[in-house]
C-alpha cells in the first residue's frame, strides 16, 4: 500500500472531541499549520493549513487527556483525503491525517511526562496512585524541580 506519511507542526485549533467508532476510541480535532517566510527581511505569514487529527485507542485517550485548544504540536501521520461533492458544486476536500503520533512541540515550551497506565488495571486490583486514582493519563503528575532550581 502506497501511504502518505507526514508530520505536521502547528496549532491545535479545536478542542479534542471525544467518540467512538465500533467500540473503539476515538479523539478528533483541528490543526492549523501557517508556514513562515523572510520578505525583504521581515517575517511574513503564509496561508494556513488545516487538518482534521484522528487518533484512535490508547493514542485517542492520551490525547483527550493532553491537547486543548491553541497547544503547539508535532503530529505525524497518514495522510488522507475525505473529498465529496454538492451537485452543481466543485468537489470540496478534506484533509484528515489518522495520527501515529501526536505530541507538543518542545521548541515552543515546556510539557511534563507521565506515563499512561490502562485504565482497566486499577479495576483488576493493581496499585493505583495515593489521591484513588490510577495514576494513568488525566491525574495530576508529581512535582518535578527545574535544572535551575537544583544548583
Amino acid at each position: 500500500m502506497n501511504d502518505t506519511w507526514v508530520t505536521l507542526q502547528g496549532w491545535a485549533g479545536s478542542d479534542v472531541e471525544r467518540k467512538e467508532a465500533g467500540g473503539v476510541p476515538l479523539a478528533t480535532f483541528r490543526i492549523g499549520s501557517t508556514p513562515r517566510h523572510q520578505k525583504d527581511g521581515e517575517w511574513v505569514d503564509g496561508t494556513t493549513a488545516w487538518f482534521t487529527v484522528n487518533a484512535w485507542r490508547a493514542l485517542a485517550r492520551n490525547v483527550a487527556d493532553s491537547v486543548h485548544r491553541g497547544d503547539p504540536l508535532v503530529v505525524h501521520g497518514r495522510l488522507r483525503a475525505d473529498v465529496w461533492e454538492r451537485e452543481g458544486q466543485p468537489a470540496s476536500v478534506r484533509w484528515v491525517v489518522e495520527a501515529a503520533t501526536v505530541g507538543h512541540d518542545l521548541s515552543r515550551g515546556v510539557s511534563g511526562f507521565q506515563r499512561a497506565v490502562r485504565r482497566d488495571r486499577a479495576a483488576q486490583g493493581e496499585p493505583v496512585a495515593p489521591d484513588g486514582g490510577s495514576g494513568g493519563a488525566g491525574a495530576v503528575p508529581e512535582q518535578r524541580s527545574s535544572p535551575e532550581a537544583a544548583a
